[in-house]
């Protein structure tokens, strides 16, 4: 199995990687009170240092209220999460390496049961005033990743947090001009928020969103049903200033629509000709609900993956927990020491290895 589609350079506006493997985004919910610790730079440096393409970090939220769900979240606002971000991304660096952060908002989604209980914000129930302002905190996260030095910025736009709850039919039955039956009249809330990232970084700094069609609140959910309807769903967003989709799947081999095996990644760079990050189970056997009950948890065989990525479905490739359990897998990989990855166990995601 050749892996060499994997570690080609990649160059995109101000971008340039190593190669084609990113750090998938991985709550581990380990900032106290939302301010990153040496121990997280450390576990992004250990990546860094063993030739991970590119860092996603892990969701880091807006200043809202309920942007994030746990207490040791990080944030992307204030002096002190802020001065650790600093810190995060100078180990990166330091060690070769490229980051973003994922900047989030979770929406409704239910806190944890050791997290005080605090106003929940719904895509339905917000005033025109809350998603203002939530928009210029997306826009100030992203300002601030442009400050501190990082390479990228992702948006988080998927798993049914909250710019997907304004995607989705189920979760946004709004009436106004952030609601309407169609997915298209849905994204006005995702565009306005990526046009004021745009305005607020310039245009060559690289802007990441990350969608997907499931959501954690229904996993059979489609947002986009036709190829049709994503592209009205993902032109758009393009439009506003969207260089990269990040295209979440569960399982990434699987075809989006009949007709084609072109998974999810695939179409979007298809419809929009921008470059796509594929993800879903990259590095597991099965696919990831399956690791957390501890099944099948290795996967060497990446010649599916290979093959379409040389074939030019799209354009990178993103390892979750593969990546977490293993900080060098990256290298293994590329030197093909396969025998030596690890096995991937659901008791790892409570530990910054």
């Amino acid at each position: 199995m050749s892996t060499d589609a994997l570690f080609k350079p990649f160059k995109y506006k101000n971008l340039e990687l190593k190669n084609r493997i990113v750090m998938a985004p991985m709550t581990r919910a380990q900032s106290d009170n939302g301010v990153p610790t040496k121990q997280i730079a450390d576990y992004y440096a250990r990546r860094a240092e063993a030739e991970v393409g590119l860092i996603i970090s892990e969701g880091t939220v807006i200043d809202r209220p309920a942007s994030k769900n746990m207490q040791n979240i990080p944030d992307f606002y204030g002096t002190e999460a802020l001065k650790g971000w600093q810190n995060v991304i100078n180990a990166v660096h330091d060690n070769g390496g490229k980051m973003g952060p994922q900047i989030w908002h979770v929406g409704d989604t239910r806190s944890s049961d050791d997290y005080p209980e605090v106003p929940m914000e719904k895509a339905s129930t917000m005033t025109l005033e809350d998603i203002q302002d939530t928009i210029a905190q997306f826009a100030a996260s992203a300002k601030s990743a442009k400050d501190l030095g990082f390479d990228v910025l992702e948006i988080h736009g998927a798993h049914g947090y909250l710019i997907d709850q304004f995607f989705w039919e189920v979760t946004n039955t709004r009436t106004d001009e952030y609601g309407g039956k169609t997915l298209k009249e849905r994204s006005r809330f995702a565009i306005d928020i990526v046009k004021a990232i745009r305005a607020a970084v310039g245009e060559d700094f690289t802007i990441i969103i990350r969608l997907s069609q499931w959501k954690q609140q229904d996993y059979s959910a489609k947002l986009a049903k036709t190829p049709e309807e994503m592209e009205e769903w993902l032109m758009p967003l393009k439009e506003a200033g969207v260089d990269i989709f990040h295209c979440s799947q569960r399982r990434f081999w699987e075809a989006e629509f009949e007709g084609s095996d072109l998974n999810f990644a695939g179409w979007a760079k298809k419809i929009t000709g921008q470059p796509t990050i594929t993800v879903g189970s990259v590095g597991l056997e099965g696919d990831f609900m399956a690791a957390f009950a501890g099944q099948g948890t290795g996967k060497t065989d990446l010649s599916e993956l290979t093959e379409r990525l040389e074939r030019g479905d799209f354009d990178l490739v993103a390892v979750g927990r593969a990546l977490l359990q293993d900080p060098h897998w990256v290298q293994k990989i590329k030197e093909g020491k396969t025998e030596e990855l690890q096995d991937f166990k659901p008791e790892s995601m409570a530990v910054l290895y």
